[in-house]
């Protein structure tokens, strides 16, 4: 195309500006070839001409249409130039506050001086897994795109930040580094991405100073290499320092700081452990007050040093070592302010060995005092012949002492980087890194010296690589397509860098006369403009002798030559160090060892020298055998060998830009933001991409935006890419212009805003031609519309004329008649006005005249008073003056008085006589104390006899027990008579028991009639009562009926900030659940570990073992659930509010503590008796058939026995519990205190009932145990008597005895001795026990006697109302005792009547059980080894809904069922049929009474399921089926508990099915757990499966065919991240996958609540992940979006209602996204376009509407962009919302699960097992 084809009118153009760089125009005249100038129409409407030059022809740069405008990358513009790119990074940065935007492989950043809330943990996860290019740009992009190459293509990579002071390179290193620590977070527990974390406040706080461009300026270069392993997590790390600034130690330009850590350790001198320091103000140090202002707004040095030392302890370094760097940095402080005085003329000076400062830098560094006040004035100087010391001149001892202050900081600094490289290292094997490259970007000052040379020449050397990176990338892009290569000539800067470095080059010609003795700056420029004068690169000022020019690619800089030799020499005397190196702190000494060898060493095994490390010794005395080397050449190899590792990585840029000096929050300042441009090699990455096709378009993506300038027959062909050729041969004739790759189409800069223009004109004249015809429409109807308006008006307007004339002439009649009667009123009223005026002028007048006379009269009486009082007040003065004079005379008069009587008192109190007086006193009570003395000693001496006789009564108190004792033991007999005597103390007892009785019955009448009158009386009472509560109630009525609007509305706040209360607590309680799967599943993933790499042979432990260990925890004793019960009841009572239940407290306190002593017996007889059982099995293996049939039915009796008692016990804990439950209501309904008091009576029965229940079933546990430990006893005997030697003989007997009457009469003998003394034991433990009892009756008989007779005596003494309250307190704790008694007695006579009837039923069902055993042939107990001729097969009619299985075959069982069972082995039976067989064989196992079977098989089956749930992690069918069958044996055994809660819906012949015997409440409980479990796995499938389909099927995908025809604006993708191809998917692929979910689930049986659940999540995540989706990316916020995205989430709603599941909750997740498809819908210009949406948009945040807002992108020319002040004013109408700050939805949050209770309707007789299971070995009962 030809100029003239460009330049035409209306086109917008950019032309140079001196303020504003580049400023926009627009053509008003079309250009033709051949004229001098361009007519122009600025912005502000001023017109321009631009001259144009003829020979050049250098006409304006065009502007790109605003369709491309705000682009993400700036290669996607079409224009590629300067003007373009500035203009679109200012519109990004001010109109959208975008701050990053790409440039082909580079990410801009542009620091917003203000923190941006795009750093949050959600935003790291949003961009982790994405392409770089898919979401905006960002920093996280970056890194993620580094970190996935390194995973995808197993090589290093490297991200390089650099740019200015003050444009954010630290920070943007810094996010950099938390997201590899966040998504490459360490495998072990070392936190070791915590660690190179922390590091970064330490190098901030060392290395960082405020500049005047920068409050935290890093004045150092670092690379840190995070190390990963082969699972690509974060195992180490490694970091480099560059050229620190060491000159900022000593000195500071003004309004800079020296580094932070010497503020901060200033601003915590204050602290007990830094007192030693000697450190005051940082005003008060030379070295930190050169700048001026010490503090930088907004920041707290000691909190940030409290940081410093929180990451020094982080990292492992001592808190003596901190404190030796403390110590170190004060004395650099010290240092600087040494006063060193000048002698003889300045040719000498010294240093004053008082200096404070001096002794505190001695004192802290540990050296000499003396010889460190010598050296710093003095220097050594050794020559051939010998060796002498010379002075310094004050010049020199400066520079000395500054030079010693900087090589003392750069030890220290190297030393610190060290040690943070130690605490980041691992042993671990690294196999790969990512390095973060923090380097000073180019910089240019008014005076630039040796740092800005090494910075510069740095940034060279990065721009060299830079260049040939991004040459590289567009060859490789070119070749892929298949395009042809033509070479792109691009700027190469090795003639530059061969300026400084190569041989003879600026840095040798400064080495080599570094090592001249005499040499200077002077003669070593001189070197320079005679060497280098021919150079291209290189200039000469004109000015000037001292300074050199060098054309650097980013600008020209001038160096001034003074003090290069010196910074590169970098001397510090060695006499100093020496001293330094005797220092006694060993951490001071070993900072400055020699490294002569190891700095080279360590050069080579790292990578990289530190230029921290000192480079150049003074060790004079070696000079002729080595010379050191320079900090120039240190540098110069240190950047070597970065480049190396750079070159060896693929590099990712970060160019951060400063956009303005202010560090103003979004102010952009276009110079500033050039010149960056400029020197970071942004512009020539745009140069370079512009030479060749820098717009690139895919072939559909093309065919979609173009689409309509093709033709239709073009149109019908299915082959895009000829369709796309076609097209373009058609438009664009030259055919250098464009490019058919492979893939894409690629197109010369221009060529896009081209086809957009042809694009807009055909919409223009589309859009014509339906304009016209609209309007031609709507014309012709406004005309008939007119035509019959005018008819109707005609004949509407005659009738109104005429109307209108009558009521004229009626209406002047009337007037007339008006008029007359109105004149004759006005006439009236003006009469009465006037002679109304003249009466009141006249009162008003004469009032006047009185009141001037009265006035009068009153000023002279007041100036009567006052003469009055001034006289008086004269006189008193005078007589107060007088009196005061006789009152000062007085005083001097008494003074002197008083004046000798105090002599004339000291001379007395000299006397001897005085001084005898007062030791009278002192005497006595010397005295008085001896007496005192004496009579303690006598004391003493008493109390010491009544202790030796005490201790003798004693000891022979014990004797005559021991004696006793003998006696005891020795004759049995007179135990009778010992029985004898105590049955008498008993009677005697007794007796007194019942004369106490007698009495009590007494107190008790008395009482009773004082009860009577209180009764009376509180009946008066309650009569006022009632009077009163009536008149209340009615005042409560007439309130209740105003306020029940207002209590409603309360009410119902109420019960939804309860509702979310409960949800938050669900929410916690499930995420601990949560927590604890994962923690479990961590479990055997490394025990699974740990036996893969242990490798043992031999038998390995089942892991199941330990879960079923976990499983037993979790199922506490009865006993803790009887005593939870206890506590539960406590509660209760305090929960109601009793005030009356206080005053019984102590006996409520006795029973519960009784009842846990009982349970603590109980459990511990219990265990006995098991050990018992145990024995008897073992005994009966060993005895005979007949003998294990009877004592097997003896241990069938005594187990059947406890079970019934645990039965019974368990049944008497349910009734508690209603009853509890009845009491709570009952007290919550009725307030009144008698109620109240009812209740707590009913409660104390209650609890008194369990006491004695568990009293009468320790007593059975007692005789069950005493039978069967005589059964033990008498086996145990019979194995003793078989074991005696047929040949032993019997001394009692001299004839012969037969063996066998011996052994009888033995065994006889033995049984009756042992019987008899069993007797005897229980006998006197029985009365032992009786005595006891009645003692502690008495006792407490005593007792209660005693408080009875204080209380009445207390009751006397209180008033009437007082004494009323105590005794109803007294009476109802009274009868409160009485009914727990007799309820004992009554419960007790209930208790044995039901024992008898159950032993009866147990011996009936023996009898039955033996005659049915004598009829039925034996069964084997093994199913293969069963005899078919005695089987007996049952009847179906029998079958009882029981299940039998013995205990062998509990493996197979789990196998068969679980661990093997495939879903669609059962998917033609009942739905959760493996639920209902395990239910069945549980309750086999309950019928049987076998807790041990129950407890297995509930464990068995929770590890299996959880075994089967990790082998198919991923496997949502099978997932849904085990949450289904869970559930259901959840809910069968809650529907089967016997608790009538759960049994509302039972059938009759559900109800037999009922557990009988065991309560399961504990594995319900686990069970539950379980369910949740599952639930979130299921969940966690789901998602996953989901997770890739929804930005494609919702966002992106085009489910209206086009609607969705924008140009994608985002990342120009190369061949790095290109072969990562993402699957498209539709909105119908993602609904037919919602519909597998939604049948697997229903078709599994699993509950509809859990469904509806299960699909609110889901659709919460594709809400979440959607929007947050839509946040993050500029391309889909449009309008044709919002209409896509909008039909989208109606598909989904109507899917919804189509499976009944719109009462689920889930279509109310998706309001954010709708609400934010119709913001994209919504007109976005006027104030009340502003308002509808604050209205409309309540589910979004505000930061989230003006996100959308910012990226909001028009689809055509024709729309309008977002106005800023339409954004503000929307800021400004929500800025009293409270809304959070995050801008991203958390899709990982998850809503608790509930699961409630459904019952089923099947009966366990009803269900069949299919033979497909396997489970011929269970038995139908």
């Amino acid at each position: 195309m030809s100029a003239a084809q460009l330049y035409t009118k209306y086109t917008r153009v950019w032309i140079p500006d001196p303020d504003e760089v580049w400023r926009s125009a627009e053509i008003i005249k079309d250009y033709k070839e051949g004229d001098k100038s361009l007519q122009l129409k600025l912005e502000d409407e001023t017109l321009y001409e631009y001259p144009i030059d003829l020979q050049g022809n250098e006409l304006p740069f065009l502007r790109n249409p605003d369709i491309l405008v705000g682009q993400n990358d700036l290669t996607a513009l079409s224009y590629l130039h300067e003007p373009a790119v500035l203009h679109n990074l200012k519109v990004r940065f001010l109109e959208s506050n975008h701050i990053y935007t790409y440039c082909g492989i580079v990410l801009v950043a542009i620091n917003p001086y203000e923190q941006l809330p795009i750093y949050e943990q959600d935003v790291i996860y949003a961009y982790s897994g994405q392409n770089m290019g898919d979401m905006d740009p960002h920093i996280f992009a970056v890194a993620e795109e580094a970190y996935k190459q390194m995973a995808r293509d197993e090589k290093n990579q490297s991200i390089i930040v650099s740019g200015e002071s003050g444009a954010g390179k630290t920070v943007s290193a810094k996010y950099a580094m938390r997201f590899f620590a966040t998504v490459g977070g360490s495998a072990s527990e070392t936190n070791i991405e915590a660690k190179v974390l922390a590091s970064s406040p330490i190098m901030e706080a060392i290395g960082n100073a405020k500049t005047t461009r920068n409050d935290n300026s890093s004045r150092f270069g670092k690379y840190i290499q995070i190390g990963f392993d082969k699972r690509y997590h974060i195992i180490g790390a490694n970091m480099r320092t560059y050229l620190l600034e060491k000159s900022r130690v000593v000195f500071q330009a003004e309004d800079e700081r020296n580094y932070h850590i010497f503020y901060q350790l200033c601003a915590s001198s204050s602290l007990p452990e830094f007192k030693d320091l000697g450190l005051t103000c940082a005003e008060d140090f030379f070295y930190t007050s050169q700048g001026g202002d010490t503090s930088i707004d907004g920041v707290d040095d000691a909190d940030d040093f409290e940081k410093t030392r929180h990451a020094f302890t982080l990292l492992g370094v001592k808190e003596s070592h901190q404190m030796t760097i403390f110590r170190i940095i004060a004395a650099i402080l010290h240092l600087g302010n040494l006063e060193i005085q000048g002698e003889r003329d300045g040719e000498a000076c010294s240093v004053s060995s008082e200096d404070e400062h001096l002794s505190n830098f001695c004192g802290l560094l540990g050296v000499e005092h003396s010889q460190m006040q010598h050296w710093l004035c003095h220097r050594k100087l050794v020559t051939t012949a010998e060796t002498y010391v010379k002075s310094m001149s004050l010049h020199q001892v400066v520079n000395a002492r500054n030079a010693l202050a900087k090589h003392i900081y750069a030890q220290l600094f190297n030393w610190i980087v060290q040690h943070i490289n130690k605490a980041l290292h691992t042993t671990v094997k690294q196999h790969s890194f990512i390095g973060v490259l923090d380097i000073y970007g180019f910089e240019t000052f008014e005076v630039n010296s040796f740092e800005q040379f090494c910075i510069n020449y740095a940034n060279e050397k990065l721009q060299q690589q830079f260049n040939s990176h991004v040459f590289k990338l567009e060859q490789e892009e070119y070749m892929k397509e298949g395009i042809p290569w033509t070479l792109i000539d691009f700027y190469d800067n090795q003639p530059c860098i061969d300026l400084i470095e190569a041989k003879l080059g600026i840095l040798d010609l400064l080495d080599e006369e570094c090592k001249v003795p005499k040499g200077t700056d002077q003669n070593w420029a001189q070197k320079l403009y005679d060497r280098h004068a021919a150079s291209q690169h290189f200039q000469k000022p004109r000015m000037s002798n001292t300074s050199f020019i060098i054309l650097h690619f980013a600008d020209k800089v001038e160096y001034q030559s003074e003090g290069f030799l010196e910074k590169n020499r970098d001397t510090v005397y060695e006499e100093q160090i020496n001293i330094l190196k005797a220092s006694k702190y060993q951490m001071v000494a070993d900072l400055f060892q020699e490294e002569k060898e190891a700095v080279p060493a360590t050069a080579v095994r790292k990578g990289a020298p530190r230029i921290s490390v000192r480079s150049a010794r003074p060790a004079f005395k070696a000079a002729n055998k080595e010379h050191r080397k320079t900090v120039g050449h240190q540098f110069r190899n240190s950047l070597h060998l970065l480049m190396e590792t750079l070159n060896a990585t693929t590099p990712h840029y970060v160019r951060c830009i400063k956009p303005n000096d202010e560090k103003l929050p979004f102010k952009f300042d276009p110079k500033r933001a050039v010149q960056q441009l400029r020197a970071c090699g942004v512009l020539e990455t745009i140069r370079i991409s512009a030479a060749g096709f820098p717009s690139r378009w895919s072939y559909p993506d093309f065919f979609n935006r173009y689409r309509v300038l093709m033709n239709k027959r073009d149109l019908c062909k299915n082959d895009k890419k000829q369709i796309c050729q076609t097209l373009l041969e058609d438009l664009i004739k030259d055919p250098d212009k464009f490019q058919f790759g492979r893939t894409k189409i690629f197109f010369r800069a221009g060529q896009v805003a081209y086809l957009e223009k042809l694009r807009a004109d055909k919409f223009r004249a589309a859009t014509i031609m339906i304009q016209k015809t609209v309007r031609g429409w709507l014309q012709r109807a406004k005309y008939q519309r007119l035509r019959r308006a005018t008819l109707t008006l005609q004949c509407y307007a005659r009738r109104h004329l005429a109307r209108r004339l009558f009521e004229h002439l009626r209406r002047t009649r009337a007037a007339i008649i008006l008029q007359k009667q109105y004149r004759m009123l006005r006439m009236r009223q003006a009469f009465l006005r006037v002679r109304n005026a003249t009466l009141t002028i006249q009162a008003f007048a004469r009032g006047m005249f009185v009141r001037r006379i009265y006035h009068q009269m009153l000023v002279e009486h007041k100036a009567t008073i006052l003469q009055k009082y001034a006289r008086g007040w004269l006189a008193r003065t005078r007589f107060r003056q007088a009196r005061a004079a006789a009152v000062v005379l007085q005083c001097h008069w008494r003074r002197l008085k008083a004046r000798r009587q105090l002599q004339a008192l000291r001379i007395e109190a000299r006397s001897a006589q005085h001084l005898k007086k007062l030791n009278i006193g002192m005497e006595n009570k010397v005295v008085q104390l001896q007496r005192k003395v004496d009579e303690q000693n006598k004391e003493n001496k008493l109390l010491n006899e009544q202790l030796s006789m005490l201790t003798s009564a004693h000891s022979s108190e014990v004797e005559k027990l021991k004696k006793e004792l003998q006696q005891y033991q020795q004759t049995q007999q007179g135990d009778g008579n010992q029985l004898l005597s105590l049955q008498e103390e008993m009677e005697r007892l007794r007796m007194e028991l019942e004369r106490a009785h007698g009495e009590r019955e007494v107190m008790v009448d008395s009482h009773g009639k004082e009860r009577d009158l209180l009764r009376k009386r509180i009946s008066d009472l309650e009569e006022e009562n009632t009077l009163l509560k009536q008149e209340k109630e009615e005042l409560n009525s007439r309130i209740l009926c105003q306020s029940e609007d207002e209590f409603a509305r309360n009410t119902a706040e109420e019960n939804i900030q309860m509702k979310k209360e409960l949800e938050e607590e669900r929410s916690r309680y499930q995420n601990l659940v949560k927590e604890y799967a994962s923690l479990e599943q961590r479990y055997d993933n490394l025990r699974d570990e740990m036996t893969i790499i242990k490798q043992t042979p031999g038998h390995r432990r089942n892991p199941s073992n330990q879960s079923s260990l976990e499983s037993d925890s979790n199922n506490p004793s009865i006993c803790t659930s009887e005593i939870g019960d206890t506590e539960d009841v406590i509660q209760q009572v305090e929960e109601i509010g009793m005030e009356k239940a206080a005053m019984d407290m102590t006996l409520f306190l006795k029973l519960q503590k009784r009842v846990r002593e009982l349970e603590l017996e109980r459990r511990k007889l219990q265990a006995q008796l098991e050990k018992k059982e145990q024995e008897i099995k073992k005994s009966q293996v060993i005895e005979t058939k007949t003998e294990v049939s009877s004592e097997h039915e003896d241990f069938a009796y005594n187990s059947l026995k406890r079970q019934e008692l645990e039965s019974e016990n368990k049944k008497l804990k349910n009734e508690l519990n209603e009853l509890r439950k009845a009491i709570a209501d009952h007290a919550t309904q009725n307030n009144s205190s008698s109620d109240v008091q009812d209740s707590y009576n009913l409660l104390l029965n209650q609890l008194k009932s369990a006491n004695e229940e568990l009293e009468v079933r320790k007593e059975e546990v007692l005789i069950l145990r005493s039978q069967i430990m005589k059964a033990a006893q008498q086996k145990e005997t019979g194995k003793n008597m078989e074991n005696i030697s047929p040949n032993a003989s019997w001394p009692n007997s001299d004839q012969h005895v037969d063996q066998e009457d011996a052994i009888e009469a033995y065994q006889g003998m033995c049984e009756t001795n042992r019987l008899l003394e069993a007797q005897l034991q229980d006998q006197r433990r029985e009365h032992e026990e009786e005595m006891e009892a009645l003692r502690n009756q008495v006792d407490l008989m005593q007792e209660e006697l005693e408080k009875q007779q204080q209380a009445f005596l207390q009751t006397l003494q209180l008033s009437p109302e007082v004494q009323v309250e105590l005794g109803l307190q007294q009476e109802i704790t009274r009868l409160t005792n009485e009914n727990l008694d007799l309820k004992e007695l009554l419960e007790k006579l209930e208790k044995n009547e039901k024992k008898l009837k159950k032993q009866l039923k147990i011996y009936m069902k023996k009898v039955q059980d033996f005659e049915a055993s004598q009829t039925m042939v034996p069964v084997e107990r093994r199913p293969h080894e069963r005899n078919m001729q005695v089987a007996v097969q049952r009847k179906e009619k029998d079958f009882q809904g029981m299940l039998e299985y013995y205990k062998e075959d509990e493996p197979l069982l789990i196998r068969n069922l679980i661990t093997d069972l495939k879903p669609q082995a059962v998917s033609a039976t009942v739905p959760c049929l493996p639920a209902y067989i395990l239910y069945m064989c549980i309750r086999h196992a309950d019928y049987i009474n076998d807790d041990q079977k129950v407890h297995s098989l509930l464990t068995s089956t929770i590890n299996g399921v959880k075994k089967v749930l990790k082998k198919h992690h991923d496997d949502f069918e099978m997932t849904s089926f085990w949450l289904a069958n869970t559930c259901r044996l959840l809910h069968c055994l809650k529907q089967y508990s016997g608790e009538e809660g759960f049994m509302t819906q039972n059938t009759a012949k559900q109800n037999e099915h009922c557990l009988k015997n065991f309560d399961l409440t504990e594995y319900r409980q686990v069970l539950g757990h379980l369910s949740i479990q599952i639930y979130q796995q299921l969940i966690n499938i789901a998602e996953g499966i989901l997770q890739p389909m929804i930005v494609s099927a919702v966002l992106e995908n085009e489910s209206i065919q086009g609607l969705s025809s924008v140009k994608p604006m985002g990342y120009r993708k190369y061949s790095s991240n290109a072969a990562e191809g993402g699957n498209s998917y539709s909105l119908d692929e993602m609904i037919r996958q919602l519909n597998t979910f939604h049948s697997i689930m229903c078709e599994q049986g699993l509950d509809p609540e859990i469904i509806q659940q299960v699909f609110k999540q889901l659709y919460y995540m594709i809400n979440a992940i959607a929007l947050n989706n839509l946040l993050l990316r500029k391309d889909v916020c449009s309008w044709s979006t919002g209409m896509q995205l909008r039909f989208n989430i109606s598909q989904l709603e109507e899917w919804l209602r189509g499976k009944n599941l719109q009462q689920s909750g889930a279509a109310q997740t998706l309001e954010p996204l709708i609400q934010a498809a119709q913001l994209l819908q919504l007109k976005k210009k006027t104030s009340e376009d502003a308002e509808a949406i604050c209205s409309l948009c309540t589910s979004l945040t505000t930061q989230q509407i003006v996100k959308i807002l910012n990226l909001y992108t028009p689809v055509n020319e024709f729309e309008e962009r977002v106005t800023v002040a339409f954004i503000r004013n929307i800021q400004k109408q929500l800025q009293e919302r409270n809304d959070p700050p995050h801008l991203l939805l958390d899709f990982k949050h998850m809503f608790p699960v509930l699961f409630p209770f459904n019952p089923s309707a099947i009966t366990m007789d009803s269900i069949h097992l299919p033979a497909s299971l396997n489970l011929d070995f269970l038995n139908k009962v």
